[in-house]
Formats: C-alpha cells, sequence, structure tokens
C-alpha cells in the first residue's frame, strides 16, 4: 500500500502536509509563512481537530527528519539482505587512529579496493545518506556499508589500518 500525503492550504497561515497512518491517524506538519514548522497529531475522528501539536525548531525539524530518515535507510538494508543471499550490511566504526580520521570518503577508495558500498554515514545525531567522495570522515563516525562478508571485512581492516 501507497502512503497516503494531503496538502491543506491555511490561509494566511501556510501549508500543511498530513501523512495518513495504516491505523487512520493523520500527522501533520505545519509549514507557516514566516518559516516556523509544527508536528501535529490530529484526532482520528476530526481531520481538522489537532489533539495535540509541537512547535519544532530548524534543529529540531532537521532532526528529526534524520532520525526518521536513517530508521527508514536502515530497515531497507535489512530488508536487502533478506532477500539477496550473500549480500550483508553492517555499521563499521571509524577509529580514531584510522588513517582515514579528518580525511575524506574517496581517499579509502573504498569501492573499488572492497568491492563494498558505503551507503551512509551516522555522525552522532546527523545522517547522511549515499555520501559523495567529498564528504568528510570523523574519528567515532558509522560506516553503514553492503558488500558480501569477504569485503565487508577487507573494508574494515582497511578502515582500521590503511591496508587492504
Amino acid at each position: 500500500m501507497g502512503v497516503r500525503i494531503e496538502k491543506v492550504e491555511l490561509p494566511g497561515i501556510g501549508t500543511r502536509h498530513d501523512v495518513l497512518t495504516e491505523s487512520g491517524r493523520r500527522v501533520g506538519v505545519v509549514a507557516h509563512r514566516n518559516g516556523d514548522r509544527d508536528l501535529a497529531f490530529f484526532d482520528i475522528d476530526d481531520p481538522d481537530a489537532a489533539g495535540d501539536s509541537v512547535a519544532l525548531t530548524d534543529d529540531e525539524a532537521a532532526a528529526l527528519a534524520n532520525v526518521l530518515g536513517a530508521s527508514v535507510l536502515l530497515g531497507q538494508l535489512t530488508g536487502i539482505r533478506e532477500q539477496a543471499t550473500g549480500l550483508y550490511t553492517e555499521q563499521i566504526v571509524l577509529p580514531a587512529d584510522s588513517p582515514y580520521a579528518g580525511g575524506v570518503l574517496g581517499d579509502t577508495k573504498a569501492r573499488t579496493r572492497t568491492h563494498t558500498s558505503i551507503v551512509a554515514i551516522v555522525r552522532g545525531a546527523e545522517v547522511i545518506p549515499s555520501p559523495t567522495p567529498a564528504d568528510s570522515l570523523e574519528p567515532g563516525d558509522t560506516l553503514v556499508a553492503v558488500g558480501t562478508r569477504h569485503g565487508l571485512d577487507a573494508l574494515a581492516e582497511l578502515l582500521t589500518s590503511g591496508r587492504r
């Protein structure tokens, strides 16, 4: 089943986008003309009556989007692993003494050297999905990678010692 999203114009206020859940609940994001935004939870019987709402700062909205995006991404990767025999996902923490800490992803040449793909970098509450070779690597970053068991082992060795 596809996700149903409804857009509601709020004259003088802004726009509301509602996500209708399978359970019949309605969760909305109100984007005010002045840039403010609220997360709203609506009464199941009255789609115009908000039971509760939460005002979000820019940082809070970005953090919420990152958390939701990361959980979806990791869930999709888990689904791939279940469907593809011999393909695995793994989260590898970049050690502080890694030769790549402080550099950029492209320096690792991980895909060429290990035949794995780094599909996300998780840095604290921030998620960088589909990182580019120019994305920075910092000590403690969690790299989400997809590959064979052999390739992921090689990636872990590469990130730890710089050798493959």
